[in-house]
């Protein structure tokens, strides 16, 4: 690992400081008021450095000071407890620098999937205080905008938009600034790994079952059991799917899958595989979720649907050619593309895990100290694993 240090500090003075507690535009609990105050008065007069993560793009992990967050209006500062890493990272970022627009990733601190502690509230916050636990959706939009008045912020087309841990300093580091309005209370029932799967994976994999209106009527294939697909799988079953199949390439996830009982069958991805679907489902299923984004697979989400049947595509990348009259129209079905997830149905997820009783941190295979990012990454892009989350004291 690289540590790099001293090139984006940023000098703030004490009597700044103060000033902004005296005044109430950093609005915090006395302990860290003080606390803060404390730091900034030792040494030289600087605000407090902090240590987080950031991605050169070349599978490698550096680590660089920056300052600690001091909120805004409507923004607060989250103490991190859990922010996990997403497939998304280690494909357009970790190994090498992929996104443009939305995806561009801009050097700042990695880590979109965030949860936390409140530790101070900028002026004109309404709903938060200091010590209140949330999971942050993972985009920040103009908030004007269409998409962003329905709550779909990942859709903002404005300037403005910033997404945690892309264009805005994300989760991998003891301390987030984040805008009030991202920033979801995360029920005391759920933890807070449960809480950084939510901000994306599992979100994800809700929206996409959404679309699909998923019930009891319904028999649903996951192709790929990655993080998303092991989500997606335990999400069905919680919305009622009467049978669960997984596909995946990887015999450690296809165990992971089946050792959770979220499937009825993990089935390898090979020249057999729709076969044993067919045959595991009695000839097919009624809902399909694709959470690879590997041709192949997305074939099969379509092939292995019955007629009138509803498939999505979640999984990022790549590309696919299928026969449309055979595969689509000769069989009447419906086909979803499905971006992330809104802050409305994210906020209902987390109501509805308390009443399913169903934890996503179940799901996380490794767990590693913020020190250890390194080896958190290194084992997320084997795409073995389930997972892989970093957790802070």
């Amino acid at each position: 690992m690289v540590r790099c240090g001293g090139e984006r500090r940023h000098r703030r003075t004490v009597e700044t400081a103060r000033a902004r507690v005296a005044t109430g535009k950093w609005l915090a609990g006395p302990e860290a008021r003080d606390a803060a105050v404390r730091r900034m008065a030792a040494g030289d007069g600087t605000m407090p450095d902090m240590e987080g993560v950031v991605l050169p793009g070349n599978s490698t992990v550096e680590f660089r000071q920056v300052p600690d967050p001091v909120p805004g209006p409507r923004q607060v500062v989250v103490r991190m407890r859990a922010s996990t890493i997403c497939g998304s990272d280690i494909r357009a970022i970790y190994r090498e620098h992929l996104g443009v627009g939305a995806e561009a990733y801009q050097g700042v601190i990695a880590g979109h999937e965030p949860a936390g502690e409140v530790v101070a509230v900028g002026r004109d916050c309404i709903r938060l205080k200091p010590g209140d636990r949330v999971a942050i959706y993972h985009i920040a939009g103009c908030g004007q905008c269409d998409e962003c008045r329905k709550g779909y912020m990942i859709g903002c087309h404005a300037p403005q938009r910033a997404a945690y841990g892309w264009q805005r300093d994300g989760g991998h580091a003891p301390l987030l600034l984040a805008e009030e309005v991202t920033c979801l209370p995360l029920p005391d029932e759920l933890t807070f790994v449960d809480g950084a799967c939510v901000a994306c994976g599992f979100g994800t994999a809700y929206e996409g079952l959404r679309r699909l209106g998923l019930s009891g009527r319904d028999r649903l294939l996951v192709t790929g059991l990655g993080p998303v697909g092991l989500a997606a799988a335990m999400l069905g079953r919680a919305m009622g799917a009467t049978t669960v199949v997984g596909t995946d390439v990887s015999p450690e996830r296809r165990r992971l899958a089946t050792g959770l009982g979220l499937v009825d069958a993990a089935i390898p991805s090979d020249e057999h595989t729709l076969g044993a679907v067919l045959d595991a489902t009695h000839g097919g299923v009624e809902a399909s979720i694709d959470c690879s984004g590997a041709a192949p697979a997305r074939i099969l989400a379509i092939e292995a649907l019955r007629d009138w049947g509803r498939a999505t595509f979640v999984g990022e990348g790549g590309t696919v050619s299928l026969e449309v009259s055979r595969l689509l129209i000769h069989k009447q079905i419906t086909l979803h593309g499905s971006w992330v997830t809104s802050l409305d149905h994210m906020a209902e997820l987390l109501d509805r895990l308390v009443r399913w009783g169903i934890h996503p941190d179940a799901t996380v295979s490794d767990r590693f100290p913020l020190e250890q990012a390194g080896d958190a990454y290194r084992l997320a892009d084997q795409g073995s694993s389930g997972k892989v989350a970093i957790v802070f004291d």
